[in-house]
């Protein structure tokens, strides 16, 4: 994969506070040079994270910085995507919202019959993954949220198997952004995983939100990869750019991500700061090429 700066001169005028490998002197020395992606990482980007640039702009442009995907659209806006070659690596459209998930009975009818229209349609576009929230805790404990996921993620569990599509479970931190959220630590993720038993089931592990609930990130994905259908990145604190001033350091996270075997798409979901955020996602794409 060749990254063309050519067609994005901005790059230049990048504010970023430096790069996060190296000073940005380095950096624009490598897009002088025609940086070559090493191709070991499929890089993503999730929409909502580079507005305003509407969905169009960002299936125009992104190709140029080295990214082939986008997370998080549903069917409505698959057209969008196909008219320019991007794939779509996490889909959603079927969730209802993240506090109401599948933890809760009282959902189940709702989320039973939103995924079961919206995985066959999945599958027919020729993607492999739906995202899943566990919903917030409302008082509720560990154990009986494991339970009623089970049950509600295995009424839909068969369609996913049949279709060859991926139910994934977001991991969110619940101390800054998701109060409250349930699937906020890796390990009760895992348990639901091993509960569920399926290829078909599986967990996207969002580096900024485990970084804030837990850390001890690459040793985490060593020890657990198998659980992890998908990635996320973000800069902590503030969900902001890839660089020196926020606390993950990447690179060693991205080489744990392609030692494991993953084949699948790491996306990056961060607020860039500057209002170039073509040039902020072409830096992040450097930052986590290993």
């Amino acid at each position: 994969m060749t990254f063309n700066p050519g067609r994005r001169s901005s790059f230049k005028k990048m504010i970023l506070g430096g790069a996060a490998v190296g000073s940005l002197a380095s950096f624009e020395s490598k897009q002088e040079a025609s940086f070559q992606l090493k191709g070991n990482i499929n890089h993503g980007v999730c929409a909502w994270s580079m507005r305003p640039l509407s969905l169009e702009e960002l299936c125009q442009n992104i190709k140029s910085v080295g990214v082939g995907a986008i997370d998080l659209i549903g069917p409505n806006n698959w057209e969008t995507l196909k008219k320019y070659d991007i794939h779509c690596s996490m889909c959603n459209g079927a969730e209802i919202g993240i506090p109401d998930g599948f933890n809760d009975p009282k959902f189940h009818d709702q989320l039973e019959k939103n995924y079961t229209e919206v995985i066959p349609l999945v599958a027919k576009a020729g993607y492999q993954n739906i995202i899943a929230f566990s919903g917030n805790r409302r008082g509720m404990d560990d154990e009986t949220g494991l339970k009623n996921c089970e049950i509600g993620i295995k009424k839909i569990l068969g369609l996913a198997e049949k279709h060859g599509v991926t139910i994934t479970m977001e991991l969110l931190n619940s101390r800054v952004d998701h109060k409250d959220y349930m699937c906020d630590k890796s390990a009760w993720g895992i348990e639901l995983c091993k509960r569920i038993s399926s290829d078909n089931f599986k967990l996207l592990f969002d580096i900024y939100h485990m970084q804030i609930d837990e850390g001890d990130i690459i040793r985490t994905i060593r020890n657990n990869h198998q659980y992890f259908g998908h990635y996320h990145t973000a800069g902590n604190p503030g969900r902001n750019d890839l660089d020196d001033k926020q606390e993950i350091y990447y690179p060693p996270i991205m080489q744990a991500i392609v030692d494991s075997g993953f084949k699948g798409y790491v996306s990056h979901e961060f607020i860039p700061k500057g209002e170039d955020k073509i040039a902020a996602l072409g830096h992040a794409v450097q930052v986590c090429d290993v």
